[in-house]
């Protein structure tokens, strides 16, 4: 249960990463931090995502649906 919240909180945090860059775009402000910080958060935290859900299935703390017929 554990991993799950942690996955999910992670997936939050990609989306929020998302929005901060994409405000960041809008904004064209000079003095701000560069939109490619936020994108690039984005990418690493989908990353570990990935890896954790594959490790997870592999050590078997998470089993995939079984097939549907």
């Amino acid at each position: 249960m554990l991993l799950k919240l942690v996955i999910i909180a992670l997936l939050l945090f990609i989306v929020f990463n998302l929005f901060r860059a994409g405000f960041i775009m809008l904004r064209n402000d000079p003095d701000q931090k560069q939109m490619s910080r936020y994108l690039g958060r984005r990418v690493l935290y989908s990353v570990l995502v990935l890896l954790l859900i594959m490790l997870a299935m592999v050590l078997g703390w998470i089993t995939p649906n079984p097939r549907p017929f």
